[in-house]
């Protein structure tokens, strides 16, 4: 008996391409039935509220440097009220004849009082608890060492118990805790994409290995290995598509949310956190890296996985 005639690779391949609706229908799957596309939503609107915090702290450091990079206090520190008066009125005068002095203000005691009530309580004597007078500097330029240490040198002959600092000094520390928190949120952004490209190394895992059989038929017909990566690469990308939409709405709503409520503090230094066009183009960019991660992801792994089983 004879056995049929078996049909060469190159005529198979010469019927019709392997591709379309065709290739298509190799990896059946119910997209949002699947984890896949929720498992990106979620992982994308993480990264957005990781960004959108990132870039806030951004602009709030930017913010405060601005404002203080040439600023400077004078306080004097002076038990008695009576020479503490008058080294102030004599500092004031020496800052003004100052050509890198631009302006002085005088901050009133009402406003120190104000300030430090919440730790000395109300209708504390000034006898009793001495504070220091304090003198408002705006430098003409940027408050260098330079220049604080020779405006120190010029008040110290007239009024000795006068000392100048840099603002920007006194936020030190909350410079470094907001770098710190910045690079937080980088980290975090970092390890939800690595998430992301294991999720969809995963995903591509697992629907490779449940339509193998088919796979194999096909990549026996003429079915090249960049074909069949190239259904799975677009069966991801819809999934990741659906996911970046969903988690960029969520993300964006809970940064909206988050946005209003530190707006309700009247804060001044949050209020320099507000994102401005440059930042929402970047988070509006998330989606579309993560989908271009997991399509990415899902072509490699595919090849690398038919390369050494085919």
């Amino acid at each position: 008996m004879k056995k049929p005639p078996t049909v060469g690779r190159s005529i198979v391949r010469g019927f019709s391409r392997f591709g379309g609706q065709r290739a298509a229908q190799l990896v059946p799957q119910a997209r949002l039935a699947g984890p896949m596309p929720w498992v990106i939503a979620i992982m994308v609107a993480l990264v957005v509220v990781a960004a959108a915090g990132g870039l806030a702290l951004s602009n709030i450091a930017g913010t405060a440097r601005a404002e203080l990079a040439g600023g400077a206090t004078v306080q004097i520190l002076e038990a008695s009220p009576e020479l503490r008066e008058r080294q102030a009125a004599i500092a004031i005068a020496s800052l003004e004849a100052d050509p890198a002095v631009a302006s002085t203000r005088r901050v009133p005691d009402e406003e120190l009082d104000a300030l430090l009530e919440p730790w000395l309580g109300v209708g504390v004597d000034n006898e009793t608890v001495p504070v220091p007078a304090l003198i408002d500097v705006r430098l003409a330029g940027p408050a260098t060492q330079d220049v604080l240490d020779r405006l120190q040198r010029d008040l110290a002959e007239r009024a000795p118990d006068a000392r100048i600092d840099a603002q920007a000094s006194w936020l030190g520390p909350v410079f470094d805790a907001i770098a710190s928190l910045q690079y937080l949120a980088l980290a975090l952004v970092v390890l939800l994409a690595l998430t992301s490209v294991a999720a969809v190394w995963l995903a591509a895992r697992s629907a490779l290995g449940g339509n193998f059989p088919t796979i194999e038929v096909v990549h026996m017909l003429g079915g090249t290995d960049a074909q069949i990566a190239r259904i799975f690469e677009r069966s991801i990308g819809f999934d990741a598509t659906l996911g970046g939409a969903v988690g960029l709405a969520a993300g964006a709503g809970a940064v909206l949310l988050l946005g209003r409520q530190f707006d309700a503090l009247g804060s001044g230094m949050m209020a320099g956190g507000a994102l401005g066009m440059v930042d929402w183009a970047i988070i509006i960019a998330i989606p579309f890296a993560a989908i271009a991660i997991a399509m990415i992801t899902a072509r490699l792994t595919v090849l690398l996985a038919l390369r050494r089983i085919l």
